[in-house]
């Protein structure tokens, strides 16, 4: 790969990549809020789809944080809390365990679109090409463990640490630390970038959008007996207030209004 080449590939297109993400999801909930959802398909089948979606999403959440953690550490953190080999093989071992959760989870889900003639004709194009881009990303990531521990005794960790940040912090050709990289990394940073580039136009917009404050909230479901609905349709259709003695009162059920 020449070095102009290299340099679109992972100088310039990472910042389009990351600038149409972030405009594209802004300009979509702003002129789009019916499309801003996650598109689920859980009532024409719930088979699989508890057991798909808990194990894709635990194993990318963690996914996603090791990256976070393991590639923004700052560095002066990272020597005071260990060294670089503990540093890659902490990433190695928790960047496996969780991605092989997340594609066996992804696995599911994608069977299950695929195998259900009513998932499949209700899926949109781009509901099946991001779950499958999404599994190719988290085989290339599953790839690179492997490489890893072939390179455990060189610098390309760290090399890898210092093109995230460099990128991050508007570094200049910072494309060059790929240079003469193992391949396989390379393809997994591309299609990473590329899964940004067309999030704000598939159902990933969602995880903006994270309901993560129910998990706190105690919620309530307002529930009332059937003679007690009856009885307000009937008084209604009437003209008259609700008199009478009452019937079954109106019950709090503690579940989440949310449900299952």
């Amino acid at each position: 790969m020449s070095i102009d080449v290299n340099n679109i590939l992972y100088g310039w297109y990472p910042y389009m990549c990351l600038s149409v993400f972030l405009l594209g999801s802004l300009v979509r909930f702003d002129t789009s809020q019916y499309t801003w959802r996650s598109g689920s398909s859980q009532l024409l089948r719930k088979r699989q789809f508890r057991w798909g979606s808990n194990l894709f999403h635990v194993g990318v959440l963690i996914v996603i944080g090791g990256h976070f953690v393991g590639f923004l550490m700052p560095d002066w953190l990272v020597k005071l809390l260990m060294s670089p080999a503990q540093h890659e093989l902490i990433a190695m071992a928790v960047g496996g365990l969780a991605g092989i959760i997340a594609i066996i989870g992804l696995s599911l889900l994608i069977h299950r679109r695929l195998a259900d003639p009513r998932i499949r004709n209700t899926s949109h194009r781009w509901d099946i090409a991001i779950i499958v881009m999404l599994w190719a990303q988290l085989a290339l990531g599953l790839l690179t463990v492997p490489v890893s521990a072939m390179y455990m005794s060189t610098p390309l960790f760290e090399t890898l640490v210092a093109y995230v940040k460099g990128i991050l912090l508007l570094h200049s050709n910072v494309a060059l630390l790929l240079v003469g990289t193992p391949i396989i990394y390379r393809l997994h940073i591309l299609l990473g970038f590329t899964i940004f580039l067309v999030s704000p136009f598939t159902r990933l917009v969602h995880i903006w959008s994270a309901p993560v404050w129910y998990l706190g909230r105690p919620g309530f479901q307002i529930m009332r007996t059937r003679n007690e609905a009856l009885r307000t349709v009937r008084n209604q259709s009437l003209g008259v207030g609700d008199l009478g003695p009452a019937s079954a009162p109106v019950k709090a059920h503690p579940r989440s209004v949310m449900g299952d």
